[in-house]
């Protein structure tokens, strides 16, 4: 007797889309300010996000670990906001508000949290990344190890790096 063979069914463009859709549903705003926090400019950042989904959905049957989808999403989000801003020629933050207001925009007007901002731009990106999944997205180290596709060792190094550099930013002292 032959050993019976497991069928597995061959996802179809239906259940991508599907799929794909629930995921931007869930986490489309959240990938969009993380694209804004990166790159500073929400038409920009909306761009990347569109993008990573796209991408997401045409490789969706490549995609060894379908349960890591929104990993990949941050990745992809991570890497085009890198390419965004090597593309610009000029300073990638701006202190202009968007020309129509937006719930990023509130957050980002007040004060405080524009300082919070230039002083992340100074970061190196890696840092700066590492910085903004940690304590503005709440991932833990792991996750962002996965995102970045670093080490956990790395991501906490670039960590203690970002919080040291931010802390001679704002003028506090070491030790």
């Amino acid at each position: 007797m032959e050993p019976e063979l497991e069928v597995r069914p061959v996802p179809s463009e239906q259940d991508a889309e599907g799929t794909v859709t629930a995921l931007y549903a869930a986490h489309a705003l959240e990938l969009v300010r993380l694209a804004l926090v990166m790159v500073g400019e929400r038409e920009t950042a909306e761009d990347v996000v569109q993008d990573a989904f796209i991408g997401l959905y045409r490789r969706w049957d490549g995609l060894r670990e379908r349960g890591k989808a929104l990993t990949y999403l941050r990745s992809s989000v991570l890497n085009g906001c890198r390419s965004a801003l090597r593309r610009r020629r000029f300073t990638p933050w701006t202190d202009r508000p968007p020309a129509v207001p937006s719930a990023e925009h509130e957050f980002l007007g007040r004060e405080d949290h524009r300082e919070v901002l230039r002083a992340l731009r100074r970061l190196p990106h890696r840092q700066r990344e590492t910085l903004v999944l940690r304590y503005v997205f709440d991932l833990s180290e792991e996750e962002i190890a996965e995102t970045m596709g670093v080490t956990r060792g790395t991501v906490k190094s670039n960590a203690a790096k970002g919080r040291a550099n931010l802390g001679r930013l704002f003028g506090e002292e070491d030790g």
